[in-house]
This record gives C-alpha cells, structure tokens and sequence, in this order.
C-alpha cells in the first residue's frame, strides 16, 4: 500500500523552502536571523484565488510522513478546489535551525510550541501575498501533536485561520489535566476488548519476567527475549520493560483495518495480531517477545534485540522514537509538553513504571539544563476552559489510547466533538481505504460539511 500512496501523492507535491525567522519573539537575541523551513505544497486541486488553503500543521517527524498518511486531506481538496501546504515543524525532518547543532543547549532553546505556531503564522500570511490569496480562507488539520496544534494556531490566530480540524489531539492529557493512570489503561482496553485472556497472558509474561529479575537469572530472561546482550543490571531490566511496554502502546495506536507503514510497519489489525501471537505460544515469555516482534521486527530479519538501539527513554514515557527527530521530541516534553503517565500492573497490564513530576524534574535537569513548568500548555492554550474558542473539530478513535486525553464531547454549536468507534490514532485523516469502517467514512463526511461551511461562510464575509 505505502509504495502506491507515495506515488500518488509524490508527484503532486513540490518540496521547497521558506526563509523564516529564528527568533520571533526577542529581536535582540539572533536580530533578524533566518533558517530554511521545509514545506510541501500542490495546487493541482486549487481553485486559484478562490478555493480554500489547507495547510496541515507539522508535528514531531519528517514532513513527507505525515504527508504521505494523511490522505483525506488531498482527496478533500479535490472536493473543495483547495491548495494544500504540509509544513514542517521546527527542529525536524529537514528543518533544523542550526543544521546539526540545533540540538546543542541553548540553540534548542528556540523549540517552543509559540516559536512553531508564529513560523506557521507567518508562513501563511506570507504564501498567501505571493500566491495572490489573500482572500483565501485556510482551515488547519493536524493529527495528534499536530492536532494540538491546529487547535493552537485557531486559538491563537484566529484572524488567519478560519477553522481547525484536530484529529486525536490529547490537549488536556498534555497539559497535565486528567489520571496519569489513564494512558496505559487505555492501550490495555485495547488488548482486553479483543479478548480478556490476552490482557491476561501479556499481564503473566511480565510477572514472569519479574520474577526472573528478582531471582537475578539474567540468562533465562536473554535467551526468553532474544537479547543480544545479557542484562546485568536493575537499570537493564527497567529498559526491557520499557522497550516490551513501547511495542503495545504502537500497536493500540496503529490499530488500523490495513497494513500500513506509519512509524514503522504494521499489519492490518496488530491488536488481533498480537493477542492471537500472545496466545498461541508455547511459553508466556517467548510469546511476549513474538508479540513485540511484530513491531520491532516486522521484516523478521534481526536475530536478536538490542534493547538500547531499538528503544530509547526519554521524557516521554510512550516513546520518543529515534534519531534527532526523538532529541527535539524529548525537549519538548522537558519543557511544554506534560507527560506524566504511568503503569502499574493494576489498572493495566503493565509493570510498575512511575514517571511522577519529580523524575521528570530530574531526568529535564540533566539531560537539557531545563526545569519544565507544569501547567504552561494549559495556561497559554486555555486547557479544557476552551468557551470562548470557536470553528474546531475534535476528532478522536475509541481504538486510539489518546482519545480520552482530548476533547469528546462536543462544547458549543461550533466546537464539535466526532467520536469514531472502530478508529485507531487519526485514522480519520488517512486516505480512503475499501477496507475503512462505516464509523470513519460517516466521520469524514460530517469533518467535510463542516469545513464546506466554515469556508463559505468565511468567503462571504469578505466578499
């Protein structure tokens, strides 16, 4: 399926650069200094002039990702006779503001969600006088931290954005509101709705697995896992629990009818999958470690797992992923971004693993010289107070271990929530598919009258 949705969608996409600001909030620090910041943009759809712009609000990865699995966007456009821009996050992908020292203390110092929110601002304030759009009205989309973000950039700058759609954006859940128990209660409810026994096995391979540690028969547990080095330590315990814990949470989000390869591939239904690989083994543990192989092994190549390289801990207790995409990840959730969720083998099928204000406090320390601030998001970005807020749909997948850290009901006649039962995370925003359930097509129909009617509305208010 990827090599398909990339060729359709390759072609029509320009890749190119904007030169924005470094710094838009002091004008001492970097004066007017600039950085290149990648986007993608086709107006193959485009009513020039007159149809709408979507621009999707990069998150924390490689724009083309994000492009190339969110195909309702594209087909909407057609719909609508809309230009579409996919615009990269500063300090990924391709859009580091100081090439391979961004990630040095201070230069990370300008990755904050205002600094990200004013690049989008100013770049399409600027896009639309060049493409002589200024009476364009633009409507954001994102998903999941990108999601957060159209629901930002509406609040924040409602007079250039005229609606947003959030797809399994978990603003409150980042902002510190609700039960740090939530998160992995959710991924659990995934496992169990398929079948109780599967919650059951996953919960008893982890005891084991306990037990073992405790017994230090740190052999047994490499050879039950196929470590490429023997565990030695607590520390390289708390890793491999870590490392098993990050497979189920990408499996409940990735729930999705077909194959895909979205952060990493995934067969169709990983969830069935993996209760099924859970419950078919001969021994709890080997079959822990089959069932984390979907994720971690799904070209069935590695012999064996090399708990460090393939997982890194970070401030996020669901995972940061690799590479420098993970540094600028990890900072943000050093800084804005509050993740203090939890496991602990009650509520969920999980080891204990605290992750309390403190570690973070600790881990922020040392790892950036950052101490966060809790409650920043909810201050700046209102919270669940969101009233006064108008023209946001909220998106999210009963599938979808986020979901419950956002907004589901609906708050007002133009702060409407859609909950879509058989969804996974953003499920909503990826390309029809024949194999979609009729939760997710009703969905996208009702997200696309919507927009219809914000852009008009919106159109003729200018005219």
């Amino acid at each position: 399926l990827q090599s398909r949705e990339v060729e359709d969608l390759a072609p029509d996409f320009k890749e190119k650069y904007f030169k924005q600001i470094l710094d838009h909030f002091n004008y001492n620090s970097l004066g007017n200094g600039t950085y290149d910041q990648r986007y993608l943009i086709t107006d193959q759809y485009w009513k020039k002039g007159n149809g709408p712009i979507f621009f999707y609000t990069g998150n924390e990865g490689d724009i083309w990702e994000f492009a190339q699995n969110s195909g309702f966007i594209t087909e909407l456009a057609a719909v609508q006779g809309a230009l579409v821009i996919f615009a990269e996050h500063r300090y990924y992908g391709k859009s580091l503001p100081f090439g391979k020292d961004s990630f040095n203390i201070p230069k990370v110092g300008l990755l904050t969600v205002e600094q990200a929110l004013a690049d989008y601002a100013v770049m399409i304030t600027e896009l639309k006088k060049e493409l002589e759009a200024q009476k364009c009205p633009v409507i954001v989309f994102g998903g999941s931290y990108g999601g957060m973000l159209s629901v930002y950039m509406r609040i924040r700058y409602p007079n250039i954005v005229t609606g947003a759609l959030a797809a399994s954006a978990p603003i409150l859940s980042t902002a510190g509101l609700g039960d740090s128990r939530q998160f992995f209660q959710d991924v659990t409810a995934d496992f169990e709705k398929f079948k109780p026994a599967c919650r059951d096995a996953v919960q008893g391979a982890f005891q084991k697995l306990n037990t073992l540690a405790q017994q230090k028969d740190y052999r047994r547990i490499q050879s039950a896992f196929s470590l490429c080095k023997t565990p030695s330590t607590p520390k390289d315990i708390h890793q491999l629990n870590g490392f098993l814990r990050n497979a189920f949470t990408m499996m409940a989000m990735l729930d999705y009818p077909y194959s895909t390869h979205f952060m990493g591939s995934m067969p169709a239904f990983p969830v069935k999958v993996a209760c099924e690989t859970m419950l078919n083994g001969t021994d709890l543990m080997s079959a822990l470690r089959d069932t984390v192989g979907i994720v971690y092994n799904s070209t069935g190549q590695l012999t064996c797992y090399d708990l460090y390289s393939l997982y890194v801990e970070c401030a996020d207790p669901t995972g940061c992923g690799l590479g420098f995409d993970s540094y600028a990840w990890d900072y943000q959730a050093c800084t804005e971004i509050e993740m203090c969720y939890e496991s602990n083998n009650v509520t969920d099928m999980f080891p204990p693993m605290t992750f309390t204000e403190q570690q973070r406090e600790q881990y922020c320390s040392k790892r950036w010289g950052v101490v966060p601030r809790p409650g920043w998001l909810k201050t700046q970005f209102w919270g669940d107070d969101l009233s006064t807020a108008s023209n946001i749909i909220f998106s999210n997948g009963d599938l979808d271990p986020w979901a419950n850290g956002g907004i589901r009901k609906t708050l007002s006649p133009s702060l409407i929530a859609i909950n879509i039962p058989e969804g996974a995370h953003h499920l909503d925003l990826r390309e029809s598919n024949p194999n979609d359930p009729e939760s997710v097509i009703v969905a996208r129909k009702k997200e696309s009258e919507i927009i219809a009617q914000w852009v008009q509305a919106a159109m003729k208010e200018s005219s």
